[in-house]
């Protein structure tokens, strides 16, 4: 009941549901409204959804033809079946043409890059984006330098995280750009701020870094905060001694319950990227993120759930790329 009662506040004045000496007769039902504390990631992917579909309607309609993407998948990894899928479902609902390639964990480098090169010369394909990880015999850093740039809607080939880190505009990793979006869309300021982003991948962490710490008048808007990055490697004392002067924190780590509550300032904004499948006491297979949300819930002033806060808007993100290549392409 505590947990609900933080999460619920309505349902908190009603208590006495939760009493086995009540009778169903004994209380009215109230309407409860989501808690303005939670980031709701599914319900603002769904708004960029509904937006994308707005804007590929007015591009179809100027005579154009449906954005086209392609996704590679190597090997038989459950979890990157899943997220494929999800990134397929997104893009039927929003009109994108699309395309899963299934390629054995046995292929070679070669021959999936091969494979990737034949897209990038097929004029019908707009974006195209290797589903990470792949097996342990190909070079991930060759795999994504081997998609053209401009059909690059994962963002991760070199030329376009170059771009990044001189605020130049290009394709941006997805996750980055979903954790930006999520702090625009709930309004929460970064203007002069403190950041802390656990986690420097190439892929998450740094682009999430460079995005907020950079100035707002580039070709790349930047959102103008002050940023700390943290790692693997920073002292726990260290880590709290940065975290706790921070306005905004932002984990991205895959460190189950690495951020707890007495690290957290009051009020601060606190955004989970982090995801991991864990086993609970009774068997059951659970999505957990690295903040210790019920804990955290009761400091933070904004906060996001683990699912449902940063993995949606990391597929509308992909689909908002895969709009943009598509139209850069048919320049």
């Amino acid at each position: 009941m505590i947990f609900y009662s933080r999460i619920f506040p309505l349902l908190a004045r009603n208590a006495l549901v939760f009493n086995k000496n009540v009778t169903i007769r004994s209380f009215n039902f109230v309407s409860v409204r989501p808690n303005p504390k939670i980031i709701d990631g599914k319900k603002i992917a769904r708004d960029i959804q509904k937006e994308l579909r707005v804007e590929l309607d007015e591009w179809m309609g100027s005579g154009h033809r449906a954005p086209c993407l392609i996704a590679i998948l190597v090997g038989d990894d459950p979890a990157s079946e899943k997220y494929v899928q999800n990134k397929m479902i997104a893009a039927e609902n929003i009109g994108i043409k699309s395309s899963t390639v299934k390629l054995s964990k046995t292929v070679s480098e070669e021959d999936v890059i091969n494979k990737i090169k034949e897209y990038n010369e097929n004029p019908d394909v707009d974006g195209i984006l290797v589903q990470l990880p792949v097996p342990e015999h190909i070079s991930e850093r060759n795999v994504c330098n081997a998609v053209d740039p401009r059909k690059d809607v994962d963002g991760f080939h070199m030329t376009n995280v170059g771009k990044l880190a001189i605020n130049m505009d290009t394709m941006v990793p997805a996750t980055a750009l979903g954790v930006i979006e999520l702090i625009k869309r709930s309004q929460i300021k970064t203007f002069g701020k403190n950041v802390v982003v656990c986690g420097r991948s190439k892929n998450v962490g740094l682009p999430i870094a460079m995005l907020l710490h950079s100035d707002e008048k580039n070709e790349c808007p930047g959102l103008e905060a002050t940023v700390t990055i943290c790692h693997r490697h920073t002292p726990p004392e260290e880590l709290e001694f940065f975290t706790k002067r921070a306005d905004i924190v932002i984990s991205a780590t895959g460190v189950v319950g690495l951020i707890k509550p007495d690290m957290i300032k009051q009020d601060a904004c606190v955004i989970d990227v982090g995801i991991t499948r864990i086993t609970t006491e009774d068997g059951k297979s659970k999505l957990v993120g690295d903040v210790d949300f019920e804990g955290c819930f009761d400091v933070a002033g904004h906060i996001t759930p683990v699912p449902g806060g940063v993995g949606p808007m990391t597929v509308a993100m992909l689909m908002s790329n895969t709009m943009k290549a598509a139209k850069a392409l048919a320049l």
